[in-house]
């Protein structure tokens, strides 16, 4: 959301920005609305100001005994006039910020202009692919084959992009969420937090996903509820409609949660396997920060996310998101991509964003500045990571020519374990 004064007094500029970002506004209808809103709030201010006389010179004539009914229908009369007024500057007003409430985030400066991912920038890059001495395997071949993988039963108890994990998977799964939460708070300097997977409208709206992206997600029947799609939702409305101590700043939050995504729109792309499904577990890093802050806190929240995978020794590269590609709500955004040999191309892994007061606004998030004063902070936020595609990435990346699996050294004492083979697999 944008400051309403600074929306309005600067729209060819905005539109400007945004036109990087393939988005036409529409400036002549912002006008139009505020045009008309100004003139009925001018209007009812002048009726104001001619019903305050006329009451006036109604009162001076009692005082002589003269007759006022005329004036007084009069004063009624712009009464009504002025209440219908008000209530069509106040329907204006609303029209104009639900309208406001459809345009994204200005781009930061910094980040390149293009028109869709071919746009994007790659940044650095860590780690060496690895030259198999034999066809490497895609992980939906590889989870199934070791039974820890299961796609029929899961497709049975619900339905499609649905997965169940068995055995060593499933404890592959929790081990990732465990080491990933404990790195990022022992060593990374964030407060873990368990927040409702349940969410309503308002927290929703908060972060940008609502009104725009409703088909995206998963709804409640009866209930002003739904499935949190990803937990930068919840955790970045813990602190909404409230005003921070600017002492604290930064705030740095991790919360482990499943995510729901209908993925509308999506059909056809990455339909095999686990990379796209409607139902996955992520560790979510979400900071609040001063305005002056904030860019520095988005490298670092970047570098946090990319220690996961470093300790994992996955490879990985770190791309820019250009203007065309970014977020709806983002002002910047990283874009982490872990290399899949079974797909023999770097995949997303995570995306760590600075959405500067763009979501603040929506959520009123505001901290205690200097001399008392308030301002709104900074939010940011990025997966540390998606635990579903970094399960992809371990199992393919440590895949061996007999089919077995070894577990990163990072993860053995969460597991107990050096290999996951088909051998001793429950079923």
């Amino acid at each position: 959301m944008y400051d309403l004064a600074y929306f309005r007094a600067n729209l060819d500029e905005i539109a400007r920005r945004l036109a990087t970002r393939g988005l036409a506004l529409d400036g002549d209808k912002f006008r139009d609305l505020d045009a008309r809103r100004r003139a009925a709030i001018t209007e009812a201010e002048r009726l104001r100001a001619q019903r305050n006389a006329e009451t006036a010179e109604i009162a001076r004539l009692r005082q002589l005994g003269e007759d006022t009914s005329g004036r007084q229908q009069k004063v009624r009369e712009l009464a009504g006039r002025i209440s219908a007024l008000e209530e069509e500057a106040k329907r204006l007003d609303e029209q104009f910020r639900q309208e406001l409430a459809g345009v994204p985030n200005l781009p930061h400066e910094s980040v390149p202009v293009g028109a869709d991912e071919t746009g994007n920038v790659e940044v650095r890059r860590w780690g060496r692919p690895r030259e198999f001495d034999f066809v490497p395997k895609a992980h939906w071949d590889l989870g199934p084959e070791l039974g820890i993988l299961d796609f029929e039963r899961a497709a049975k108890i619900t339905g499609a992009r649905f997965a169940v994990y068995w055995d060593l998977g499933a404890k592959l799964e929790r081990a990732l969420i465990n080491f990933m939460l404990d790195l990022h708070t022992r060593e990374h300097g964030y407060t873990e937090v368990l927040p409702p997977f349940l969410i309503n409208s308002a927290s929703l709206y908060g972060t940008g996903q609502l009104p725009k992206f409703a088909g995206d997600l998963f709804k409640c029947e009866s209930y002003d509820f739904w499935l949190a799609p990803t937990a930068e939702v919840p955790v970045t409305n813990l602190y909404r409609d409230e005003t921070l101590e600017g002492d604290a700043l930064p705030i740095k939050l991790c919360a482990y949660t499943p995510c729901f995504r209908s993925e509308a729109g999506s059909y056809g792309k990455d339909v095999r396997g686990i990379i796209r499904q409607h139902q996955f577990q992520k560790v979510e890093l979400v900071k609040f920060a001063r305005p002056e802050q904030s860019y520095d806190e988005l490298e670092s929240l970047t570098h946090d996310a990319e220690q996961v995978l470093r300790r994992l020794q996955i490879p990985f590269r770190t791309v820019a998101l250009c203007t065309g590609d970014l977020g709806f709500a983002s002002a910047k955004t990283y874009d982490i991509e872990a290399w899949l040999p079974g797909l023999g191309a770097y995949k997303e892994i995570s995306s760590c964003s600075n959405f500067e007061a763009f979501q603040a606004r929506r959520a009123g998030i505001r901290f205690r500045a200097a001399k008392g004063k308030t301002d709104y902070v900074h939010t940011l936020n990025g997966s540390g990571l998606a635990v579903g595609r970094t399960w992809v990435a371990i199992v393919e990346n440590y895949q061996q020519r007999d089919g077995s699996v070894v577990i990163p050294e990072a993860l053995r004492p969460y597991l107990n374990a050096e290999c996951i083979s088909r051998q001793g697999v429950l079923r």
